[in-house]
């Protein structure tokens, strides 16, 4: 479905706020001589006096771009909302009070380019203009109705201030920033891999309890090759891989036999709240994706805290690389073991006829995907927010009866039901839930340790 251009309706989408107390003190310490030369001059209010807007509509967009468009699979749209995040995050990074660029920090990422000394900038401005030009770059199969509706964003959100005198120069210190990133994306190993989901190159190999594709395209292994790519934070590539906790066995009693029974017995007694539970995660095709929906919560948290500009990039920074992360480590863990789904191993021990709740991805089982993503988002929010924030996720409240908001007591709690629907699914074994949750949060963990502040 192709996205309709956007009318300009948002004349003051991003206004600068009144400048309270704690902002004057914070634009006075950014002007100040304690900060470093290339820093722009007195005359830039921080990123902290402007709303969250630019950075809550360029995500809606950017997730309207992963559920309309074709080839953003879970791993490919997680690698785009990450790298989103870090151009936002960088384009705004020079005006905020505490908190410094990622730079030097970002595996592959030594410099990036610097606002001009003494010179004054509008952040919301430079945020606009690295999103518009980021998303363009990395959904380069954009169709021209959605380019269309990128450029109508761009413009629509750039109305309030064509005339400021540093336009033209926040313009293109968020193009400068944007393009940076974009190049240096192109390095990872996974550009463009919305053009290359499915590679006719890969053979699984053949095996007893290895992983079976279904016959024909579809059922092709979905990028094969994904966890060869660049990690963004070097403490999450060094993690050691996870072992599996069972070897192959047919066995009445053994751990293997046990877990294969536990997804046969839980689909022939699913209640109906673990079957809203099991649909409401699935985020399969033509939805936001996975990712998509760890980002969807982070953009209702900040909506409902009225969030600054700058606490949405950080935000957004830090969820998307965890959740890209921790999609790279697990694809790795995937096609190291590649073992077998469920349905390959119910049908062979229990009933050769059984079909799960929800259809089977065509790639390994071992680790669950989502159970590693949503728990690395959880732990990167609840390090910002607080690990007991309460939240209602409304990400599939349009799409009706089933899917109405669900009620959350911490940012655990959410992840904690997205792996268990994956049992519920029928799809994964409850280890591969439970591990990935444990690999999840300290991927989280290690980019939560980023030195974000001065």
């Amino acid at each position: 479905m192709a996205l309709t251009p956007l009318t300009l309706a948002w004349p003051t989408a991003f206004s600068a706020r009144p400048i309270g107390p704690l902002a004057l003190a914070g634009a006075l310490l950014l002007n100040g001589c304690s900060r470093d030369a290339e820093q722009p001059g007195p005359a830039s209010p921080t990123a902290e006096t402007y709303t969250a807007d630019v950075a809550t509509k360029w995500t809606d967009l950017e997730l309207r771009l992963i559920k309309n468009g074709t080839g953003f699979t879970p791993p490919v749209a997680s690698r785009a909302l990450a790298y989103a995040g870090v151009a936002l995050y960088e384009a705004v990074a020079p005006g905020m009070v505490a908190n410094q660029s990622l730079a030097g920090q970002l595996t592959g990422l030594s410099t990036l380019p610097k606002p001009e000394a003494g010179q004054s900038y509008n952040w919301a401005v430079a945020a606009n203009a690295a999103e518009a030009l980021i998303i363009k770059s990395l959904f380069g199969n954009a169709t021209p109705a959605q380019r269309t509706t990128i450029d109508s964003l761009e413009t629509a959100l750039n109305l309030p201030y064509r005339t400021a005198a540093e336009f033209d120069r926040s313009v293109k210190y968020g193009q400068q920033i944007a393009q940076a990133v974009f190049n240096w994306s192109r390095t990872d190993g996974g550009h463009e891999g919305y053009l290359s989901n499915q590679p006719t190159s890969f053979v699984p190999p053949v095996g007893v309890g290895l992983w079976v594709p279904a016959n024909g395209t579809s059922g092709r292994a979905v990028q094969p090759y994904w966890g060869q790519n660049r990690l963004f934070v070097p403490a999450n590539a060094t993690m050691p891989m996870p072992g599996l906790s069972y070897s192959y066995s047919t066995q009445p009693g053994s751990a293997y036999h046990a877990q294969v029974q536990e997804v046969y017995n839980t689909s022939r007694s699913l209640t109906a709240a673990q079957r809203t539970i099991a649909t409401y995660w699935a985020d399969g095709g033509q939805t936001i994706s996975p990712p998509g929906h760890s980002i969807s919560i982070t953009s209702i948290v900040l909506r409902s805290r009225n969030a600054t500009l700058a606490t949405a990039a950080e935000a957004y920074a830090r969820v998307g690389m965890a959740v890209s992360d921790a999609f790279v480590s697990c694809w790795k863990c995937k096609y190291q073991y590649n073992w077998e789904r469920p349905i390959t191993a119910v049908q062979a021990m229990f009933n050769p006829a059984w079909q799960p709740l929800l259809a089977t991805p065509p790639f390994p089982e071992f680790v669950s995907g989502h159970s590693a993503q949503s728990r690395a988002a959880a732990q990167v929010l609840s390090d910002l927010f607080g690990s007991q924030t309460a939240f209602v996720d409304n990400t599939h409240q349009a799409r009706g009866a089933g899917y109405e908001p669900r009620a959350f007591a911490s940012f655990a709690a959410f992840a904690d039901e997205a792996a268990v629907s994956r049992l519920y699914g029928g799809i994964h074994f409850r280890s591969a839930n439970e591990v990935g949750l444990t690999e999840g949060q300290k991927m989280g963990r290690n980019v939560s340790a980023l030195r974000f502040k001065r």
